[in-house]
């Protein structure tokens, strides 16, 4: 049974920064690529950033490039998300998720190439 669980989330203002982590189980971390993706309310379910499981690439959506980064300690089994000049756009409920296919080539942006997800966490950003 995988379980991924984040953390990290909260109330920050704009131009702050936040950390976010999930906490994975129930598979080999390691072999993974991992995403993060993100809901505002009203919205659709958009991609944020992925990493290969090597942790040796990663991809962002232009919306966050810059000031987001995606890490992850594969002897924690855990993957980060740092936040920096956060902007109101921002707030959202985020999600971290582990790719369906071990040791994949190319980092996807799509949900469906994921196939566990967390509970979520929420990020709100004041102006």
């Amino acid at each position: 049974q995988v379980q991924l669980v984040e953390s990290g989330g909260g109330l920050v203002q704009a131009g702050g920064s936040l950390r976010l982590s999930c906490a994975a189980s129930g598979r080999t971390f390691s072999n993974y690529a991992m995403g993060w993706f993100r809901q505002a309310p009203g919205k659709e379910r958009e991609f944020v950033g992925a990493i290969k499981a090597n942790g040796r690439s990663t991809y962002y959506a232009d919306s966050v490039k810059g000031r987001f980064t995606i890490s992850r300690d594969n002897a924690r089994n855990t993957v980060y998300l740092q936040m920096n000049s956060l902007k109101p756009e921002d707030t959202a409920v985020y999600y971290c998720a582990i790719d369906r296919a071990a040791l994949r080539m190319v980092l996807t942006t799509t949900p469906e190439t994921y196939d566990y997800w967390g509970q979520g966490t929420q990020v709100t950003v004041s102006s």
